[in-house]
């Protein structure tokens, strides 16, 4: 080597050790300023703290949709202000506001101060929805009874002392316990369940105790981070147009409603019937879809990772729904699969309209194509542009996790 390529050599070796010291250095004042970015959320959370207790004294609710509102609007504005990107500013408040309201649902804001704690039986109680609602109503002041097949407390002396029966157990068991169950409640009591289909359950507590029977469906699973803004379908027993003082003489209806919001649900009201035809194409048409696509997957002998390689966002998120679906017990989907009575229809026209696309596509037909995917996003209408935002949302979000 050259004289004058070892002194080039030595100067840029010299320049890149000093390009790290000075990345070091103005490293070091951002991490100094990440400091101060955390103590300032902080301060920001004793506000939230004492603004819960305000909330709490008056009957206000956590969220306030309106304030969330304009809150964006201030920081997309703040954001052109200073000349940030404002999916960036809207992606870190959203978490923050998110923090916000759970941390005030822990400090129990929601919580009425008038609202009578009851006590609750668990019927499955050590099960993992079971758990997750024992410790809801624990966490508002109620005595929880969790009842289970390895539990000292028996089910049946579980169901017999208490105010409040809840069934949370596998859909399939579910008619043949509450049929077991139901006849020793107390007359005065609320029977309830978080079964996934709402017809047969509620009608078998009808049948089978003389309590007060709403039904119920939890529209998330126990690996949520939070209640926080999650949905729950009430589907009282007694008809919508009925007087409601001959279906809840007790007023449990109020009760639930109060206890359920306390827990940051929101309440979505129906019948056992329109929650079963809902859930046929929220769960079981989707499910279907996604069984469709992994047993397909499955049946190619493809790799999943060296198709991981060329992935597409859309596709990665397919994937982990997929995967995720199929990382849960066969026997929850199993059941809302077989247990929901619309379950033949949606089928049915899932494979319908699978082999009516595999014709057109074989024969190459790109004009029917075409018309068939117009009429589809005709059918979308409206929700289109929410979608293309708020999946836009998404991806920019996993692509930065990744």
């Amino acid at each position: 080597m050259s004289e004058s390529e070892t002194d080039s050599n030595q100067a840029s070796s010299d320049s890149i050790e000093s390009a790290r010291r000075k990345v070091a250095e103005q490293r070091g004042k951002i991490d100094d300023l990440d400091r101060q970015l955390v103590e300032l959320l902080q301060e920001r959370r004793v506000l939230v703290s004492e603004i819960a207790a305000l909330k709490r004294a008056g009957s206000l609710p956590i969220r306030d949709d309106a304030r969330e509102r304009a809150m964006h609007a201030l920081h997309a504005q703040w954001a052109e202000e200073l000349e940030l990107p404002p999916t960036v500013i809207e992606g870190l408040f959203r978490m923050v506001l998110w923090s916000s309201r759970n941390y005030q649902a822990q400090l129990r804001t929601a919580v009425p101060a008038g609202v009578a704690s009851r006590r609750v039986a668990i019927i499955g109680g050590e099960g993992s929805m079971g758990r997750q609602f024992a410790r809801a109503f624990e966490s508002l002041g109620n005595e929880v009874l969790r009842a289970d097949l390895d539990t000292s407390l028996r089910p049946a002396e579980a169901v017999a002392d208490a105010q409040v029966v809840l069934f949370a157990v596998p859909i399939a068991q579910t008619e043949r316990i509450i049929a077991e169950l139901a006849p020793l409640a107390r007359p005065d009591a609320l029977l309830t369940d978080i079964t996934s289909v709402k017809a047969g359950p509620v009608a078998a507590m009808r049948e089978h105790g003389e309590a007060t029977v709403i039904g119920t469906h939890p529209l998330f699973g126990p690996a949520v981070n939070s209640m926080q803004g999650q949905r729950i379908v009430l589907t009282p027993a007694w008809d919508a147009d009925a007087d409601a003082r001959e279906g809840d003489p007790h007023g449990w209806l109020p009760w639930l409603e109060t206890s359920l919001r306390a827990m940051g649900l929101e309440l979505v009201r129906s019948t056992p019937a329109g929650h079963d035809r809902a859930m046929a194409i929220v769960q079981v048409l989707t499910h279907y879809s996604t069984e469709v696509l992994g047993r397909s997957l499955q049946r190619l002998g493809v790799s999943l990772e060296e198709t991981l390689r060329f992935t597409s966002p859309i596709y990665y998120i397919d994937m982990l729904m997929a995967a995720r679906h199929f990382a849960q017990r066969s026997e929850l989907y199993a059941s809302i699969q077989t247990q929901n009575p619309n379950t033949e229809q949606v089928t049915a026209v899932f494979r319908e309209v699978a082999e009516e696309l595999a014709g057109i596509i074989s024969a190459k037909d790109g004009d029917a194509f075409s018309e068939v995917f117009d009429e589809v996003r005709e059918f979308f209408g409206e929700f289109s542009p929410r979608a293309l935002d708020e999946s836009r949302y998404l991806i920019d979000r996993l692509v930065e996790r990744r």
